[in-house]
């Protein structure tokens, strides 16, 4: 399975999180786990949470070397460790025996990834706690992501966090923490990462290769989340983003043809990653509305882009996990908006 087979999360555009060595913006976070490590009473279970893209993976992956025992490099941040270190090297190779990662799995008949991460994925946990350390020290398995973990994969994973092993530790990353189980979330540490600033955004966008007019509209279409401006920048979603805005700001006026052959476009297995920038563009057009709307103090009723926005979230996670044909909730998300444009517009004159 290749490198990009084996992250089904990892954004376009960006590094790989094992092999990424610095973190912006998340000192505080890092901070709390290095005084619980110098403190000698580490937690067992640690849940990162944050939206998608702000680099939950990639402190993940620090704290992961910080346990199993990377030489410390302060240049490279808080939790920063020498990238030459054969504990990094090992880690980033995926090669380490004491570290497991869990992911959804990739279906090898269908060659997409499945939508949840499955209970045998779990499963998989036991040869990892029930035998020592290889290397004498911890033990530590990344969960990426937690919330996509069906209900019995998230059962299987209780007991171990009801009665952890020694020096063994489950570091959670979680997009929407609120899905997990509360007997899940009540027995984990939890850090929060924020997004960050658009100045910072775009340096980390500029620090990867952006030019100034990228970075600048990135930045401001990434809501402070650097993966998500470097996955713009990677799939053209620049003009991805105006096509999005004529979508929401013209409604039905786009024409049904631009509809199917948007859709069809998005379908191809090749357009995956800019179908799913496709998605968080829209629901970020969906949110200016909204802001837009609460800003003004409008008269009009802003329920039914609230509505709307849960419906087009919906329709973006389960067209892989649950095998939807990919034109046809592409078509059907475009619908939804043009009907909520023309309701919206008829609700306004009638003000």
């Amino acid at each position: 399975m290749s490198v990009d087979v084996d992250e089904p999360d990892r954004a376009q555009g960006c590094p790989s999180p094992r092999e990424s060595y610095t973190l912006l913006g998340h000192e505080a976070a890092e901070q709390a786990f290095e005084d619980a490590h110098q403190s000698g009473h580490m937690h067992h279970a640690w849940m990162i949470c944050g939206p998608r893209g702000i680099g939950k993976a990639t402190l993940a992956y620090r704290m992961a070397r910080r346990m199993l025992g990377a030489k410390p490099d302060a240049d490279y941040g808080v939790l920063g460790a020498d990238p030459t270190d054969p504990v990094s090297l090992r880690i980033a190779a995926m090669s380490h025996g004491d570290l497991l990662v869990l992911r959804r799995p990739f279906d090898e008949k269908r060659k997409r990834w499945r939508g949840e991460i499955t209970v045998d994925e779990v499963r998989r946990m036991a040869g990892l706690f029930q035998t020592r350390a290889g290397e004498g020290g911890w033990r530590v398995c990344i969960i990426d992501a937690a919330d996509e973990m069906n209900l019995n994969a998230a059962n299987a994973i209780l007991k171990m966090l009801e009665e952890p092993p020694t020096n063994a530790m489950v570091i959670l990353v979680a997009h929407a923490p609120g899905r997990l189980p509360a007997t899940i979330r009540s027995r984990c540490r939890r850090l929060d990462l924020r997004p960050l600033s658009q100045d910072l955004t775009r340096k980390i966008a500029m620090d990867n290769g952006a030019d100034d007019k990228d970075a600048d509209l990135a930045s401001q279409l990434a809501a402070g989340s650097p993966g998500r401006a470097l996955s713009i920048m990677a799939s053209d979603g620049t003009s991805l983003w105006k096509e999005v805005d004529q979508l929401v700001s013209r409604g039905a006026g786009v024409g049904q043809g631009v509809a199917h052959a948007l859709s069809r476009r998005l379908a191809l297995v090749k357009a995956a990653p800019q179908r799913k920038l496709f998605f968080e563009l829209l629901l970020l057009r969906l949110e200016q509305e909204i802001r837009a709307g609460t800003a003004a103090q409008a008269s009009t009723n802003l329920e039914p882009w609230f509505a709307l926005r849960g419906r087009v979230q919906s329709l973006a996670s389960d067209v892989d996990r649950l095998y939807l044909d990919p034109a046809q909730v592409v078509y059907e998300a475009i619908q939804d908006i043009w009907r909520t444009v023309s309701a919206h517009r008829v609700q306004r004159r009638g003000v």
